[in-house]
């Protein structure tokens, strides 16, 4: 959990819920091996997801991670996902948001450019 109330949390590594935490599925595709039963979450947001395009093109490669951050940055900047980021603001600013993602390398994914961009853009 950061500063801001945000978290990132890697669902194959989750430590379970904590009383008062609004618990969200950031990535586009389902975690492989997981049944929807296992998870403990309460949305599952695609439309804030790095488009299948930018998905494919970064390939987890940290030495690109930069230049997806910025082109993530702008799909988010769109509709649909900017409506979604309005709306996961507001649950970040009613209490503790976590980010749940599939993804191994949690820092440089696309759940934590997502968590940069709601605190930014919440402390507007």
């Amino acid at each position: 959990m950061n500063e801001l109330g945000i978290g990132v949390v890697r669902v194959y590594e989750d430590p379970g819920r904590r009383p008062g935490e609004h618990r969200v599925l950031v990535d586009r595709l389902w975690p492989r091996g997981l049944k929807k039963t296992s998870v403990d979450f309460d949305s599952w947001e695609k439309d804030v997801a790095p488009s299948t395009e930018l998905r494919r093109w970064y390939g987890h490669d940290p030495a690109r991670f930069s230049e997806f951050a910025r082109r993530y940055r702008a799909e988010l900047a769109r509709e649909p996902a900017a409506s979604v980021i309005s709306t996961l603001r507001e649950l970040a600013h009613g209490g503790h948001l976590v980010l749940l993602t599939a993804t191994r390398d949690v820092e440089h994914s696309g759940a934590a450019t997502l968590r940069d961009v709601i605190a930014r853009s919440r402390a507007r």
